[in-house]
């Protein structure tokens, strides 16, 4: 017993020697964030990874609960190819649910110890976007057209872990609502990061009942043409392989349900979600 912890140890070290001073992003959607326990042991993971010197910044989602304060207000949300339609009410809630949902989660990451800075586009015009046309007009919805490196690289220094609501802003100052998977893949790819990691809540990609362990690029594409993967698992998978095109060197989806799942598929040579990769 006492030599398989010894050895655990060892594969932690070689883990950690090798990610350590990297730029990791987490993606983490609603269904971890909702669950006061899964929420906790997110944060204990981070402030681990924090501890352990992987500079780790947080994208954050908010989908469900904008659609539920809408509906409580009395307001119909309408989806157009999966992206919210964003007109000037439905951004004030937008802003209104993501800034509470960032400082919530600061505050229980900075309670576990993790050092946590929360931010959206508009703070030091951290996210620049420009509007999404490519699914006609569907209001204030936006893409990354900028981000600034500078700030993150200064959090960094400084030790903190950067929690980013999605919410960009125009050259001209208007405000826009970012798909947080799309956001999240679009900062990787800016920043150069070694890894993006989305949380779902499905174990990872599947194919004839199985979980896929790797991907390269080219397969991955061909699961979404074939309608392979279907539903929420598409744009994750795209995003993943966008960023991967782009120079992040590895993207990887995994199950948020599981509240161990993000350190073991950091930490153990476990077969952990679907990791993507060019090759």
């Amino acid at each position: 017993m006492g030599q398989d912890i010894v050895n655990n140890l060892f594969e932690l070290l070689l883990h950690i020697k090798q990610l350590k001073n990297k730029v990791l992003l987490v993606k983490v959607g609603g269904n971890v964030l909702a669950n006061q326990i899964s929420k906790d042991f997110f944060a204990k993971s981070i402030a681990f990874l924090n501890c352990v010197g992987i500079k780790t910044l947080i994208v954050h989602g908010g989908g469900p609960e904008i659609t539920a304060l809408m509906e409580k207000l009395g307001m119909k949300p309408t989806f157009k190819n999966g992206y919210r339609v964003t007109d000037e009410k439905t951004m004030e809630v937008v802003e209104m649910v993501l800034n509470k949902m960032n400082k919530d989660l600061v505050a229980t990451l900075n309670f576990h110890g993790a050092m946590a800075i929360g931010i959206c586009g508009k703070d030091v015009n951290f996210l620049i976007a420009e509007k999404d046309t490519q699914h006609g007009d569907i209001g204030y919805v936006g893409r990354v057209k900028r981000v600034n490196k500078d700030l993150v690289n200064w959090l960094f220094e400084a030790g903190y872990v950067p929690v980013i609501a999605p919410i960009g802003v125009g050259e001209d100052g208007t405000t826009y609502n970012l798909n947080a998977d799309v956001a999240a893949a679009q900062i990787a790819v800016a920043l150069k990061v070694e890894m993006i990691i989305f949380m779902s809540d499905v174990d990872g990609v599947v194919k004839d009942g199985q979980l896929v362990s790797h991907l390269d690029v080219e397969e991955a594409l061909k699961l979404i043409q074939e309608g392979v993967v279907k539903a929420g698992m598409v744009p994750k998978l795209s995003c993943a392989v966008e960023a991967v095109k782009n120079g992040v060197k590895r993207a990887r989806i995994i199950n948020g349900n599981d509240p161990t799942s993000l350190l073991a598929t950091l930490f153990t040579s476990q077969p952990i979600g679907t990791t993507i990769t060019n090759r």
